[in-house]
């Protein structure tokens, strides 16, 4: 199955860092960190996002290089984009963004 990324429209949605970002793991048992093509350390952010009708979900999402946000900030993440996947008969959505930013300062906040 090839991969093609589906951009993900941020503009009507709110995102809030809910945990510190991480490391992703490659393996839990030696405590392998995923790193990009570039050698870059691969990070996972979850958020809650809140639409305009107040409907919340959490999403992780991954990112490389250490993002400069912390938990409880509202955040922006830049090129979202999301990635079906599917493994032995289950499937998900998987997401990237190339950054992110704290939506402090933005629109006069």
């Amino acid at each position: 199955m090839r991969t093609i990324p589906i951009p993900v429209d941020t503009n009507r949605l709110t995102f809030t860092c809910v945990k510190q970002p991480r490391p992703r793991l490659i393996n839990k048992d030696t405590g392998e960190i995923k790193t990009d093509k570039t050698g870059q350390v691969v990070y996972e952010v979850i958020c809650s996002v809140e639409d305009t009708s107040g409907r919340i979900e959490l999403v992780k999402v991954a990112v490389s290089g250490e993002p400069p946000i912390t938990s409880g900030d509202e955040v922006i993440p830049v090129d979202l984009a999301g990635y079906v996947w599917e493994i032995s008969g289950r499937w998900g959505i998987s997401y990237r963004a190339t950054a992110f930013t704290p939506a402090r300062g933005v629109d006069g906040a």
